[in-house]
């Protein structure tokens, strides 16, 4: 009689190994530690790198093996990074399975955009379904992100991209007609007009769900200074509850799981210090349809030294973005704007919303430059929504700051949100001032905001720089350029020796 062969599912597993919480902070890496004479690395023949799945208490995961050759873990035991702690919502010594990871077939995708050739709809659906369950690793994602920046994405990769990450999350549908949305696409400090133009547009009556995202390059995100003043991490049915009692919200989009993937990419996106075109129209827009806008205004700033370096280039973008909305019904009207200078005096969470506030409360120190270009950006929105004939949105706009409207709006908003707080101050903070007495003539923008950055900022959220001089001032030697804040001393010793290595961050001539 012949032997017979058991199935493959029928081939015994190594037994499960105990949970152990190791306090690991990874921040969203999903990593376990495994010991090199583990049981169940041996019959798995898992070795360090290896990409292994993970169930426990019905749920799995995906994570990256590292392994240890040290008593401190047991042969029998799992140490769980703080991410794959929570993925799993084990209890400590629960018993966890872990095999190989299955092959990931869309990794042949990103093989071939590596190696020049363009991606079908499919393969970027297959893509951001893996990216979504959590499948991929850094290096994975940052393959990804490299192939799409060193060939850059065309109109039929940036639409499929764009899809496959609307259709990987939740979409909001909102009841009437025009739901309107305003987003600026970056690269310029300070800048933070969201939270006044929200307040301006739905004190007139217009719905406005804000979802947006924290900084990927820059020092704040609309979510990082939104927080320093009212709760931002709301989920759907709550985010549902602000719009539907004041019109309109302000919240961290990756809260909830509207484009669930473009947090995942932002998240590689900032160590990389990367923000391509492709990428970044395909981030604006899913986000934008998921929320269920039907009218967006778009703010292009253009600079020497923000993201979108001259008109031609704001154009440029400009019109890629109307043509991937229009493929999904999308109105958009897209505003140059001035990215010579930073917008407001604060660069840095706290910072920014106190420039914020000063505006909607009509300080008479509130910087006159973001209160007019959020009147013009709220004005546009106006227009759209029919409330304002062409040209004359902006003033209807300033109006309502003026009459105190706007105000009262944003202070319901944030009281719908959980409550209006006061922004954090600094521990510490150190003039910068004039080497010489002249005209301000230039100010680096991505030094600057590399500047707020090593002083703290987003993390460290009363971190930043507060701008003390605009293009044009003239100035005596010694005046205050602008005033570094940082939490720390050690901190604020960083970002002190980077300004005196770099002059140029504000230029003056005699």
């Amino acid at each position: 009689m012949s032997p017979s062969l058991e199935p493959a599912d029928a081939i015994p597993q190594a037994p499960p190994l105990k949970v152990r919480r190791l306090g690991l902070v990874t921040q969203h890496e999903a990593i376990v530690l495994m010991r090199t004479d583990c049981h169940v690395c041996r019959a798995e023949g898992l070795t360090a790198r290896a990409q292994v799945t993970l169930s426990a208490n019905g749920r799995e995961a995906y994570a990256t093996l590292y392994q240890v050759d040290a008593d401190w873990l047991g042969h029998d035991e799992a140490g769980l990074s703080e991410s794959l702690w929570s993925l799993l919502g084990v209890e400590e010594g629960a018993a966890v399975t872990v095999r190989h990871a299955p092959a990931l077939e869309s990794l042949s995708s990103i093989r071939r955009r590596i190696y020049g050739q363009r991606l079908s709809a499919e393969a970027f659906q297959e893509i951001v379904t893996d990216v979504v369950a959590g499948r991929y690793t850094d290096i994975h994602l940052a393959a990804f992100l490299t192939a799409s920046s060193a060939l850059p994405l065309d109109h039929d990769e940036t639409v499929a991209l764009t899809r496959a990450m609307v259709h990987a999350g939740e979409r909001l549908t909102w009841s009437g007609g025009i739901v309107v949305d305003k987003h600026s696409v970056g690269g310029l400090p300070g800048n933070r007009t969201t939270p006044i133009v929200v307040a301006i547009v739905t004190a007139f009556g217009l719905t406005m769900p804000k979802t947006s995202s924290r900084a990927i390059t820059s020092p704040a995100g609309t979510a990082d200074t939104m927080e320093t003043l009212a709760p931002v991490d709301l989920d759907l049915p709550a985010i549902r509850r602000v719009v539907e009692r004041e019109g309109g919200c302000i919240v961290w989009g990756g809260a909830v799981k509207l484009s669930p993937a473009d947090d995942v990419f932002i998240r590689v996106e900032r160590v990389l210090d990367v923000d391509t075109e492709g990428q970044l129209v395909a981030s604006v827009l899913s986000k934008k349809i998921a929320a269920g806008s039907t009218h967006v205004v778009l703010d292009i700033p253009v600079g020497p030294t923000a993201k979108v370096r001259s008109e031609a280039a704001g154009l440029r973008l400009a019109e890629t973005l109307g043509r991937v909305a229009q493929a999904f019904g999308l109105t958009t009207q897209c505003l140059i704007s001035d990215g010579s200078q930073p917008v407001g005096r604060g660069i840095g969470p706290a910072l920014e919303a106190l420039d914020v506030l000063a505006v909607l409360q009509g300080a008479a120190d509130a910087p006159r430059d973001l209160r007019a270009h959020a009147c013009v950006l709220a004005g546009a929105a106006l227009e759209f929504g029919g409330l304002a004939k062409p040209g004359e949105g902006a003033a209807l706009a300033a109006q309502a700051l003026d009459d105190g409207r706007a105000w009262t709006k944003f202070q319901a908003i944030c009281e719908a949100q959980g409550g209006l707080h006061t922004p954090p101050s600094a521990a510490q903070t150190q003039p910068l001032g004039a080497q010489r007495g002249g005209r301000v003539v230039h100010v680096n923008n991505r030094k600057v905001a590399r500047l707020a950055k090593l002083a703290g900022a987003p993390e460290a959220k009363a971190a930043g720089v507060a701008m003390k001089v605009r293009l044009g001032d003239e100035v005596a030697a010694g005046q205050p350029l602008m005033i570094v804040h940082a939490q720390s001393p050690g901190e604020l010793a960083y970002a002190l020796d980077y300004a005196n290595h770099n002059a140029d961050l504000v230029e003056i001539e005699p």
